[in-house]
């Protein structure tokens, strides 16, 4: 195509060169650093995961690795787009920012049209979910079950049960690579949700296999309640002294310690019996420090998942630091354990194991038996034998946990296990 200006000057423009502008987009690489915590200030901050928000963004979760705060960073946001590529700061001029809001607007358009077809059924679990965690939260059922019914629930949804089709829940616990205890899990959660919409169903037929507990020494528990931070091994300790749940202590209260007699109180879970224990001092001064710091009326904070996952990581970097794989199978129950279990060694009384523990059913108490007699079989038939010729001499005896065994010439023996 030729012509000429109002100049006289002769020009040339081919058609194929016609192209539209082309956005031209430069990437700022923002520098990286951890906010502080936002409950106590410390700096000591670390990434932990991300939440996803109600428009699809996700947002960089963080931990403190002092208190045990987990917070969420509203300045780092991530967009999905279709591509997912995260969406990033743009430098671009103006007509090239109007062509890229266009183009946002019609993959923003697209993307809502292909999630239509499965909005609904997603809508319909996540109704169906809710209203049987408030259905059960109504019978009365403990907020820990409620959380890992529904889970399980959410998770069989996630991988093709239809929760309205007994015959498809079936299908689905059964594919899946599970425990036994788990699958019996999965189907008291589903028996529990046709109660609630009053459906019936023939459940399936798992039995849980019968596991004896892992029982750590002594010296690995104080390992690990040395080296995590102030509250956890505040924590760690109570539940070696006192053998509560996890649950138990963490709905601690500061009115349930009573420092002038050195007592605590414990509000039973899961049907148990209250306690009241004396604890040592030592347990004491590490709570009267937490007591100085801390502004809330529970001991521990408002979280047990937090405190989970805060120790799940501490002991991660103590079995590696130690070079003690052992370390990794020491949950918050382990503590429960090894106490019952050194508390049988020690008396001999499965009765004053089952009302430490506070237990209802002394069938829950007897495991400890047959581990304790695992644990300390070369020593069960050992014995520390004393004489006593006076009463005075026996009343020590008995006080310091001897027992009488016969008296001959005139002399009483007593012994004890090592």
């Amino acid at each position: 195509m030729r012509g000429s200006g109002e100049a006289g000057r002769n020009f040339t423009c081919e058609v194929g060169d016609i192209r539209p502008p082309q956005p031209k987009l430069t990437f700022e690489v923002q520098p990286q650093k951890n906010p502080a915590c936002p409950e106590c200030g410390s700096p000591r901050t670390w990434r932990d995961g991300w939440r996803t928000l109600a428009d699809g963004a996700r947002v960089q979760r963080y931990l403190c690795r002092d208190c045990g705060y987990r917070f969420s960073n509203p300045r780092k946001i991530l967009k999905p787009n279709r591509n997912n590529i995260v969406d990033c700061r743009v430098s671009a001029s103006e007509r090239e920012a109007k062509n890229s809001a266009g183009i946002v607007r019609i993959l923003e358009h697209k993307t809502e049209e292909e999630k239509r077809a499965a909005g609904a059924t997603e809508t319909n679990i996540k109704s169906l979910l809710f209203n049987f965690a408030w259905w059960m939260k109504k019978q009365g059922y403990a907020e820990s079950t409620i959380v890992t019914r529904v889970k399980l629930l959410k998770i069989l949804a996630k991988r093709g049960a239809n929760l309205l089709d007994p015959e498809s829940v079936k299908e689905t616990i059964a594919r899946q690579e599970w425990c036994n205890k788990r699958k019996v899990n999965a189907a008291d959660a589903y028996a529990a949700f046709l109660k609630m919409i009053g459906g019936t169903w023939d459940p399936p037929r798992y039995k849980a296999a019968w596991k004896l507990p892992f029982i750590p020494t002594e010296q690995e528990l104080d390992a690990l309640i040395a080296g995590c931070g102030p509250v956890t091994s505040t924590f760690l300790q109570l539940l070696k002294e006192t053998a509560m749940r996890a649950g138990e202590a963490h709905r601690l209260k500061w009115s349930d310690i009573d420092f002038a007699s050195g007592t605590v109180r414990i509000t039973p879970e899961k049907g148990s019996k209250p306690r009241i224990f004396k604890i040592s001092k030592k347990l004491l001064n590490m709570l009267a420090g937490l007591k100085s710091k801390s502004n809330s009326e529970l001991v521990f904070g408002k979280s047990l998942r937090t405190r989970r996952r805060l120790f799940q990581k501490q002991r991660a970097t103590l079995a590696r630091k130690l070079q003690n794989p052992r370390l990794l199978q020491i949950h918050f129950h382990t503590f429960r354990h090894w106490k019952a279990t050194m508390l049988y060694h020690q008396t001999k009384d499965i009765l004053y194991v089952m009302q430490f523990l506070g237990h209802k059913n002394i069938k829950n108490t007897l495991k400890y038996v047959q581990l304790e007699e695992a644990l300390f079989k070369e020593h069960n038939e050992q014995f520390i034998c004393k004489t006593a010729k006076t009463i005075e001499e026996a009343k020590k005896l008995i006080e310091s946990g001897f027992e009488y065994v016969c008296e001959m010439q005139g002399v009483k023996l007593f012994r004890k296990r090592k």
